[in-house]
């Protein structure tokens, strides 16, 4: 028989392993991890039996408890809908100034409404609401086609430019490519929108081209801005005096806008949003504009 070998140092018997002069001691396995072990196996048995777990073909184990995770989300979900429900018909049924004047209701709004945002506009327009280039900032109270929540919930509904029979239109032309405008006219009618906004632009050797700006900009542009350049919200021409500009207020830009037109395109929304959905996101893009920070 062999004989059992005894470290001196630490008073365990080794295991007769050795490697490179190192022997194996034969410590036994901690009883905490022992006890650690026991625990979780007889937990593992118990959620077996207890809980859904075996697959059987088309089918699984249903477990003593009767507990489904997909009927407890589902249940859940129609709570939350018809909680919903409620306000969801509230928005319906009220209108614009009675909303406005529940302040629990407009709170309701107003986290509804930024998320509905979030998913669907701010793609475009910013998660703050605040645009980008080529897309307008709706934070600054300047509308093309009305800032009201009647308004708003029109251009939700119909779309810009789009193939919805009420769709609002607008389009500039291009005049400049489409030769109605002669090169000297385009620069001439861009330096006076520019002095518009730009009244230091307006110096003894530019007033020559700015007059003759605005008479092409009388003959040729008022019809959709007005002769005041302060545009029109019937036609969704905008405001050239207020320093607010989609495709930049550089005189380049000015150019490259008389030259080559303009058409902006916003989807309409009334096939992907239900009406109170509309109704929400109209009074939230409504505030954007009117509550400032």
């Amino acid at each position: 028989m062999d004989v059992e070998e005894v470290d001196p140092i630490s008073g365990r018997k080794t295991t007769g392993h050795e490697w490179n002069g190192i022997k194996e001691l034969d410590t036994p396995v901690p009883r905490g991890v022992l006890l650690f072990l026991v625990v979780t196996h007889v937990f593992a048995l118990l959620w077996w039996v207890l809980l859904p777990t075996w697959p059987l073909g088309t089918t699984y184990t249903k477990g003593l408890l009767g507990i489904d995770e997909r009927n407890v989300v589902e249940e859940k979900l129609a709570a939350a809908a018809a909680a919903r429900a409620v306000w969801e018909k509230r928005i319906d049924t009220l209108s614009y100034e009675q909303i406005r004047a529940d302040e629990g209701l407009m709170a309701t709004v107003r986290s509804t409404g930024h998320q509905v945002f979030g998913d669907n506009c701010a793609v475009c327009h910013g998660v703050d609401g605040k645009g980008r280039s080529n897309y307008p900032d709706l934070t600054d109270d300047d509308w093309l086609w009305g800032g009201g929540p009647e308004d708003i919930e029109q251009t939700l509904r119909v779309g810009i430019n789009t193939r919805h029979i009420e769709s609002r239109v607008a389009q500039m032309p291009s005049f400049g490519r489409d030769q109605m405008l002669e090169r000297n006219q385009v620069r001439d009618v861009a330096a006076y929108v520019y002095s518009l906004t730009n009244p230091e632009y307006s110096t003894p050797e530019n007033i020559g081209r700015i007059e003759a700006g605005r008479e092409v900009f009388l003959t040729t542009c008022a019809a959709c801005h007005g002769e005041d350049a302060r545009g029109s919200r019937e036609v969704g021409a905008p405001n050239l005096t207020d320093a607010y500009w989609i495709y930049g207020g550089t005189m380049q830009s000015i150019i490259e806008s008389v030259h080559g037109g303009r058409q902006g395109h916003m989807p309409t929304w009334d096939e992907r949003l239900t009406p109170a959905e509309i109704k929400i996101l109209a009074l939230y893009v409504n505030s954007l504009g009117v509550e400032k920070p």
